[in-house]
């Protein structure tokens, strides 16, 4: 007993040095930190007709990928595509995706290594819908460690006065509104079950009260959407993500396939500028006036480590896992933790840290 209190005690003192540490010194980009091999991690990001300030840019962006470790990061305003492609000869866990850089187009960067591409497509690219869409919104079809989703970029039309005009279909609102619920019909048509991530800079504030949010049909439809991010949009102005206005303006909207069936959801504001010497003046001068807002999805895993599928995870797992990657097994319900097509060692670490932390 007396060992037990002696090492809580030290315990808590290390955890007093540790805050005491990172307050007295300075934070920098390699401190960034977000996703991990337990969630799905999406950001997306209006990198400002990117690259803002040329090679700067680029080297600031490759670290700030690096550190964030995503799976998927959805772009708004790519200018450059020959300085984007030589900034993913850099990125050597990524690769990407992006049709065109008309208007500072749309783009993904993924994780090649654990996310699998089914397709690649843009949506309502016709003339009628130019006046919504000053870019079509461009879908992501992936399989991600056994569930498939699908992610639609955007970037909706910018400005206006905060008035929503149901008549004018030049209004900057109204154009927003339109977009807004033609995606919703996209989806409610040819998604009905499917996992969807809606992301993007759409502009305007989703906490704006009627009659001017330009979001209101989603918002009303909460049994199958969720704006994720709708705490920051109701909380305090230093977490949004565009604090040149400030405003709010970068979303995660997601269906109910995906919130009903995930242990839990996390999202936030990436504050890149509170890991910068020179804060949001040198952020804003060398990357973007908007901050990424990140989407953590974490995985229901007890469908993986419930080894003998008893319905519990426990030490019997661990001991049918480790009968497993003696046996040499390719495949196996549960036993591939993390999805590399073999069980072995390291679905074995991933357990142990799974049941014992």
């Amino acid at each position: 007993m007396l060992f037990k209190f002696i090492f809580v005690i030290i315990k808590y003192i290390k955890v007093l040095f540790i805050l005491f540490c990172v307050n007295i010194r300075s934070q920098d980009l390699n401190e960034l930190s977000f996703g991990d091999e337990h969630s799905l991690d999406i950001a997306t990001w209006n990198i400002e007709w990117f690259p803002k300030n040329d090679e700067t840019t680029v080297n600031y962006v490759i670290e700030i990928i690096n550190s964030l470790d995503l799976d998927v990061l959805g772009i708004q305003e790519l200018d450059d595509t020959t300085m984007f492609n030589e900034m993913l000869d850099s990125l050597n866990l990524y690769s990407s995706f992006y049709e065109s850089s008309w208007f500072a187009g749309l783009a993904y960067i993924y994780k090649s290594n654990v996310v699998q591409i089914n397709d690649f497509y843009e949506i309502y690219t016709t003339a009628p819908y130019w006046n919504a869409f000053p870019r079509s919104p461009m879908v992501m079809d992936i399989n991600f460690r056994g569930d498939r989703y699908f992610i639609i970029n955007n970037h909706f039309k910018c400005c206006g006065d905060g008035l929503l005009d149901y008549d004018d279909d030049s209004d900057e609102e109204n154009r927003r509104y339109t977009a807004m619920n033609l995606i919703k019909a996209y989806i409610d048509i040819n998604y009905p079950d499917e996992k969807i991530v809606v992301l993007g800079d759409l502009n305007d504030d989703i906490s704006e009260p009627y009659p001017n949010n330009v979001f209101q049909e989603i918002l009303n439809d909460s049994n199958n959407y969720k704006f994720v991010d709708l705490p920051i949009a109701q909380g305090n102005s230093s977490e949004w993500s565009f604090p040149n206005w400030p405003s709010h303006l970068d979303h995660f909207l997601i269906t109910n396939e995906i919130f009903e069936s995930f242990d839990s959801i996390y999202v936030k504001t990436i504050k890149i500028d509170d890991y910068l010497e020179g804060g949001w003046s040198e952020y804003d001068q060398n990357i973007s006036d908007h901050r990424p807002v990140a989407l953590k999805i974490k995985l229901n895993f007890t469908q993986y480590f419930d080894v003998n599928t008893d319905g519990y995870i426990n030490e019997e797992d661990l001991i049918d896992l480790l009968l497993l990657i003696f046996e040499n097994e390719e495949s196996h319900i549960g036993g591939d933790l993390n999805f590399d097509g073999k069980v072995d060692i390291l679905d074995l670490i991933l357990f142990c840290e799974y049941l014992y932390t």
